[in-house]
């Protein structure tokens, strides 16, 4: 395998916790944990990353073979950019399987198997922002288009691990634009829908597994426009994502309080956790109100204080066509201290996974 990392130490502390910066792996986007292992990607190549005593190793798992011209295009930075290529999502299924979300398409590996296969081609937007499983190995993603029309949107399903997909639950003309993501909650067995992107649009929504009963728990106004969210086992944790008011990172508790925990400087889609801390990223999207030039990586937790633990500033390329500065947080269940972070469109960091240790 030729992913390459350079170990560092750079220290960035809290009060009573820190990140300490162990390694830099150039070229690799962290996409979802499975336990001590962290599954990423090259390209079109995903691979599986093992941590012992401060040092990684990864191994090739499986590759997808794009149209011609993404092979090329892939292997350049700008262009790799320029046409969003590569995996931009992943989850690890009960069986061994992986489902994964790529330009045009849902493409699944069996077990046993070393390449992906198109399961779903998507011709409504180019990929769902997330895709979301159960430990039943029920798969979950949600249609994220443009639709000025507010077309109607659906959910689509897959009950035999990735082979096959059906629509599952569809959302009228004119309920809402698109679907922003799907997280599921091991503590309450539930499916959380979060929607965008105005006014009664924006809503969270807490459903069954089966999709047969879908409740509003959030709805109506910016601050309910999120992608992020972190289950726990005291309530949620989420973070808005709207360019018309100020960001801000909340906690819902399991009776439907909601609390403020911390402002942010700009949008966030991005989050996950490590042992008791969550974190959230945000991107480089700027507003009259979010003006912020700088990519932030907020952490903290509901009894302790927030605040933003590190920041890279946005490159020079172009947004429109280089895409936002950001930073990824992979999925999954993560059982380990480390803490790895993807960011993109930023100075001498662009396409590079940063791994810290949460101490």
């Amino acid at each position: 395998m030729a992913a390459k990392t350079n170990s560092s130490a750079s220290t960035d502390s809290t009060s009573d916790w820190r990140l300490t910066s162990l390694h830099r792996c150039p070229g690799v986007r962290a996409l979802a944990w499975q336990g001590n292992e962290l599954y990423a990607s090259q390209g079109y190549e995903v691979v599986r990353g093992s941590f012992h005593q401060r040092s990684v190793q990864w191994e090739a798992v499986a590759k997808f073979q794009p149209t011609f011209w993404r092979r090329f295009t892939c292997k350049n930075r700008l262009t790799f950019r320029l046409v969003r290529d590569g995996f931009h999502s992943l989850v690890v299924l009960p069986n061994g399987g992986l489902v994964g979300g790529v330009p045009g398409a849902i493409v699944t590996l069996m077990p046993g198997d070393r390449e992906f296969r198109v399961t779903h081609k998507i011709f409504r937007g180019t990929r769902p922002l997330n895709i979301a499983a159960t430990p039943e190995g029920q798969v979950y993603w949600g249609e994220y288009f443009d639709n000025p029309a507010r077309d109607e949107v659906h959910i689509y399903a897959s009950k035999d691990c990735g082979r096959t997909w059906q629509i599952a639950y569809t959302f009228l003309k004119g309920a809402i634009r698109h679907i922003h993501n799907i997280v599921y909650d091991r503590w309450q067995n539930c499916l959380w829908i979060l929607t965008g992107d105005y006014g009664a649009e924006c809503r969270i929504l807490r459903a069954s597994c089966d999709l047969k009963t879908i409740d509003v728990a959030l709805a109506g106004n910016q601050q309910a426009r999120a992608v992020a969210m972190v289950p726990s086992a005291e309530g949620l944790y989420f973070s808005s994502d709207t360019p018309l008011e100020t960001n801000h990172i909340y906690h819902l508790d399991r009776g439907a309080n909601l609390s403020t925990l911390h402002s942010s400087e700009s949008s966030s889609i991005s989050g996950c956790r490590v042992g008791e801390r969550i974190f959230f990223t945000t991107m480089v999207e700027p507003s009259k109100v979010n003006p912020s030039q700088r990519v932030q990586l907020y952490g903290g937790r509901e009894s302790g204080p927030w605040r933003s633990l590190h920041a890279w500033n946005k490159d020079p390329w172009p947004m429109r066509f280089f895409q936002y500065g950001n930073a990824f947080l992979p999925s999954g269940l993560n059982t380990t201290t480390l803490l790895a972070v993807t960011t993109v469109a930023v100075q001498q960091d662009d396409l590079v996974t940063h791994i810290f240790e949460v101490r």
